[in-house]
């Protein structure tokens, strides 16, 4: 049975890298899909009555199915449609270190990047600074090793890892340009810098990939309504 446009839905916001995820996954696989948008600072019904656990996006709706939480979605779409390349690695070890490393990025690794744009003192800035280095040479060593020299961490093509970590390059230019910091460095991470570049420009990514320019300014005013939520009472 064709599965039309309307049978496929994606609720999110466009600057969120983990809504970015869905969106990679169902463009390899060639799968025509209903961006719906929310607002920020509020939550449509559709949302809540989709994910009344977490009450986030992404949410991946399949025909009247919803299915949330980024990796989970991502793993969905792998195994429902044959469509294009597998994403996830036929091989169990393989399968089992891409899991591995999208855990470490989502759960350690992004929360440090996000610490350089939080930091308010220098020493706290520079503290998150060589987190976010350390952990980029830990993924230089996995990239060396899963992409068996080859563009991808999964190999020839785009898979599990290259969606989950891939997701977060352009927060990670917002950073670098808005607090005057280089974090993938060609003398560092040559195998990233390279990466980065082939992954952006696929044709999976390169337009949901957002503008630097315009992901910069989201990024200053939820940094504005942060620092409002931590000034002290008047």
């Amino acid at each position: 049975m064709a599965i039309t446009k309307s049978d496929v839905k994606v609720l999110g916001m466009w600057p969120s890298p983990f809504v970015m995820r869905a969106r990679i996954s169902l463009n390899l696989k060639s799968v025509e899909y209903e961006f719906l948008q929310e607002t920020f600072g509020s939550k449509s019904q559709l949302l809540l009555q989709s994910n009344p656990v977490h009450k986030k996006v992404p949410v991946l709706i399949h025909g009247d199915k919803p299915i949330c939480e980024s990796l989970v979605i991502v793993e969905y779409i792998d195994e429902v449609w044959a469509s294009g390349p597998s994403i996830l690695p036929s091989n169990p070890y393989d399968r089992a270190t891409a899991r591995f490393w999208a855990a470490y990025v989502s759960e350690k690794w992004y929360p440090s990047l996000k610490g350089i744009g939080a930091a308010q003192e220098e020493e706290a800035k520079k503290a998150a600074v060589e987190q976010v280095e350390e952990g980029l040479a830990l993924l230089e060593e996995a990239y060396d090793k899963s992409s068996k020299g080859k563009d991808f961490f999964g190999g020839d093509e785009i898979g599990y890892l290259d969606i989950a970590f891939g997701c977060f390059l352009g927060w990670l230019r917002v950073i670098e340009k808005l607090n005057g910091v280089k974090l993938l460095d060609q003398t560092k991470t040559p195998g990233l810098v390279n990466w980065a570049d082939k992954f952006c420009a696929h044709t999976a990514v390169k337009d949901v990939m957002p503008e630097t320019d315009k992901l910069a300014e989201i990024a200053k005013i939820l940094a504005a309504k942060l620092r409002g939520a931590a000034a002290p009472p008047k």
